[in-house]
This record gives C-alpha cells, sequence and structure tokens, in this order.
C-alpha cells in the first residue's frame, strides 16, 4: 500500500505527458490515490481523457478557472461520485505571450496583469472556496506550483513573476484561513523545466542551460522530482506542514554566484 492509499485527489492542469501535474498524478497514483481531473476546452477533452484513463480514473470534467460557474460545476459533479475530497493540485499558469518577451515595463498592459493574477493566482483561492465543503473532516491538501521568478527577476517572465508573488501569499493566507478545519496549504517551487507553458517563455532553453550549470545537483528539475515532493504534501506524512513553500530545484534557489571560471 501507498502513503496515498485511500485518498482523492482532484488535480487541475494536466496538459500533456510532460507537464509537472502530469508528474503528480503519476506519483499519486503510484501512492494509491484516487484520482479526478479537470480539462480546459474540448479540444483538451480526449486528451485528458486518455492521461486519466493510464492513471485508472475515468473522471474528467470540464472546468475554466476563469469561470466561478465551471468551478462549482465540478465540485457538484464530482460529489455525485465521491463521498469527500481529500486534495486540490492547482497546476494552473497563465499570462498573454506578448507579456513574456521583452522588457518588463514595456510590455506588461493592465489587461495582461489582470490575467495573469486572475488565472495563475485568484484560481488557487476560487477551487479552495468550491471544493471546502467536500474536504470537511478529512484533513485535506491543497497544493500549488510556483517558481523563483516570484522572488527574484528572470528574464522575460515578467508579469508571471508578480502572479507568481500572489499565488505565495494566497497560500500563506489560505493557510491560515482554512488550518482550524484541518486543511493544509503549501507550494511547490520548481526549477525550469521544458513544459508547454514554460516553451512560452523567450529564451528558455538558455535558461535551462544557465539553470543546469549553476545547480548544486548539476541538473535540471524533472517532473518526477517534483511529483515525488508532491504527494509527500499532500499525504498524511506532511500533516504537520502548511504555509510553506517548498523548492524542489536542485538548490538553485540557494545560490548566490556560480562556479568562477579558474582557466
Amino acid at each position: 500500500m501507498g502513503f496515498l492509499s485511500g485518498k482523492k485527489i482532484l488535480i487541475v492542469g494536466v496538459a500533456s505527458k510532460l507537464s509537472i501535474a502530469s508528474g503528480i498524478a503519476e506519483a499519486c497514483h503510484r501512492e494509491g490515490a484516487e484520482l479526478a481531473f479537470t480539462y480546459q476546452n474540448d479540444k483538451l477533452k480526449s486528451r485528458v481523457e486518455g492521461f486519466a484513463a493510464n492513471w485508472g480514473s475515468n473522471i474528467t470534467l470540464p472546468c475554466d478557472v476563469a469561470d466561478d460557474a465551471e468551478i462549482d460545476s465540478v465540485f457538484s459533479e464530482l460529489a455525485k461520485q465521491w463521498d469527500g475530497l481529500d486534495g486540490i493540485v492547482h497546476a494552473v499558469g497563465f499570462a498573454p505571450g506578448h507579456e513574456l518577451d521583452g522588457n518588463y515595463v514595456d510590455v506588461t498592459t493592465r489587461e495582461g496583469f489582470k490575467i495573469a493574477h486572475d488565472i495563475s493566482s485568484y484560481s488557487f483561492v476560487a477551487l479552495a472556496k468550491a471544493g471546502r465543503e467536500m474536504m470537511q473532516g478529512r484533513n485535506g491538501a491543497l497544493l500549488t506550483l510556483t517558481y523563483l521568478g516570484s522572488e527574484r527577476t528572470m528574464p522575460n517572465y515578467n508579469v508571471m513573476g508578480l502572479a507568481k508573488a500572489s499565488l505565495e501569499a494566497n497560500v500563506r493566507y489560505m493557510a491560515r484561513s482554512l488550518g482550524p478545519e484541518g486543511i493544509r496549504v503549501n507550494g511547490v517551487s520548481a526549477g525550469p523545466i521544458r513544459t508547454l507553458a514554460a516553451s512560452g517563455i523567450k529564451s528558455f532553453r538558455r535558461m535551462l542551460d544557465y539553470n543546469q550549470n549553476q545547480t548544486p545537483l548539476r541538473h535540471n528539475t524533472t517532473i518526477d522530482e517534483v511529483g515525488d515532493a508532491s504527494a509527500f504534501l499532500l499525504s498524511n506524512l506532511a500533516r504537520g506542514i502548511t504555509g510553506e513553500i517548498m523548492y524542489v530545484d536542485g538548490g538553485f534557489n540557494t545560490t548566490a554566484m556560480g562556479d568562477l571560471d579558474e582557466s
């Protein structure tokens, strides 16, 4: 038996087999969790259904996280199949592509700023509000994904850095609000990974090369590494942890300067 046996977990944000959400789903499935998934639109429906089947799930529900009615519908439908919910994984982030290319002040717009914060940060608390009733009395856990760009400037990350900073503050405030109900809230700050979402950031491949050379472990983070850490945070093994951001980045966040070239 895995350490998530008997747990029912909703994963929001699986978009491809290379996504971080896929790594989390794989780890949770391996550890015995029962999973449900959402898909953003009909274009992604069959793809997500295929992924779900691979992880032993036949529960896939439509959910555009910018629409409160769709979020509410997810939990209404889920309650017809499950008697409760032990975890929600929020693996969602978005900013218009043109805001992720160039000088931050030059390219940032009011509308792009609003979209990035709505989709990448507010949607986390929106899911918590809608799923709260199903999580009562189960010592459940909420988990989201962030990045070091929330704390430090990164080339072309721009408004997503501010949205991730908001998301991390969200983790702390949600943990404070939901803690008395026995619900934990945490985030994982992963190192850069070549995912579909990351491909929208200009010069991302160069960022990967730099990261690999400067990270103490000398390799880029994998979705499996993030998946294992996330499964832990969703489990009772992490029952004393809430309001925290766990770094899964090979130690990159601890470095101020990489090794100097002595040649």
